[in-house]
């Protein structure tokens, strides 16, 4: 079995237009990581989610799971490792009972009702809403949805969860519970997101990409404190770490860590203390 459970080497990819939207990128991703991919608009960040995914197929380069290159042809199998949820929950669920959605991805595995009704349970015991199977799920609220969408992806049982945006729309009682979900998963995790404090709560390495183009990866807190870097991106520092002691202050919730060097494509510069963030529900 591939120590890395991702690969994707040197992808390009082009719109019909001759629009470049990825551009030689490469990177791995270890089995069990959470990895964070960050960007401004029009980064590249959704494009590249599509191609991991086989929703889209790259001019050149490969995408790699567990050593298999995601292709047409191999695209049954590799949906099974791999489960994405959409930023818009309404467009993972369409069915009549939130039991319905749950169990469409199993039942078109033509899989026994027994083992259907198993996996359905579950996964909304996973994510906390067995007491919502049977209602429908223009009736549940903005969380509700997030985590009936999540459990249609989790009945799948795939080792790698693929999120685009999971906190957008949330309010910050659901945001909490989704990022105490997120990080109880012991899946391999890809989340992209404008929230740069969820990749801060979710992510140990994060990626950054600019038209189209890896720019920068490393450790979270590297990334995310370096203000030369978020800039150049069009991005800004996240909140919860404006106040950690790498940036001259601290807050109760960081710790200093081992000492790291490390460099990457964008040339940070090496910082000699890392923090730790403790997460602490309310």
């Amino acid at each position: 079995m591939s120590y890395h459970m991702l690969e994707v080497r040197e992808l390009n990819f082009d719109y019909p237009d001759g629009y470049e939207a990825i551009k030689n990128i490469s990177f791995t991703i270890r089995r069990g990581e959470s990895v964070g991919i960050i960007g401004a608009n029009g980064a590249g960040k959704s494009t590249l989610l599509m191609l991991l995914m086989g929703v889209l197929f790259p001019k050149n380069g490969q995408v790699l799971v567990d050593e298999v290159a995601v292709s047409k042809k191999t695209l049954p199998m590799i949906r099974q490792q791999m489960g994405m949820v959409f930023q818009d929950p309404d467009d993972q669920l369409f069915m009549t009972t939130v039991y319905d959605d749950v169990a469409f991805g199993p039942r078109n595995y033509l899989l026994s009702e027994q083992e259907v009704n198993q996996r359905v349970t579950k996964a909304l015991e996973l994510v906390g809403i067995s007491h919502l199977k049977d209602r429908a799920p223009f009736r549940l609220s903005g969380g509700e949805k997030r985590a009936a969408a999540i459990a249609s992806v989790l009945s799948m049982e795939p080792d790698i969860l693929i999120m685009d945006e999971p906190t957008s729309a949330l309010d910050p009682k659901s945001r909490r519970r989704l990022i105490s979900l997120l990080n109880s998963f012991e899946h391999t995790k890809i989340i992209t997101s404008h929230d740069l404090d969820t990749i801060v709560e979710t992510c140990s390495r994060t990626i950054v990409i600019k038209a189209g183009e890896i720019v920068a990866e490393g450790k979270t807190v590297e990334i995310l404190t370096n203000e030369e870097l978020l800039d150049h991106c069009g991005l800004e520092m996240p909140l919860s770490l404006q106040n950690c002691s790498i940036c001259g202050s601290e807050k109760d919730f960081f710790t200093e860590k081992t000492k790291y060097s490390t460099t990457n494509t964008y040339g940070i510069q090496t910082i000699e203390r890392d923090c730790r963030v403790s997460l602490v529900e309310n």
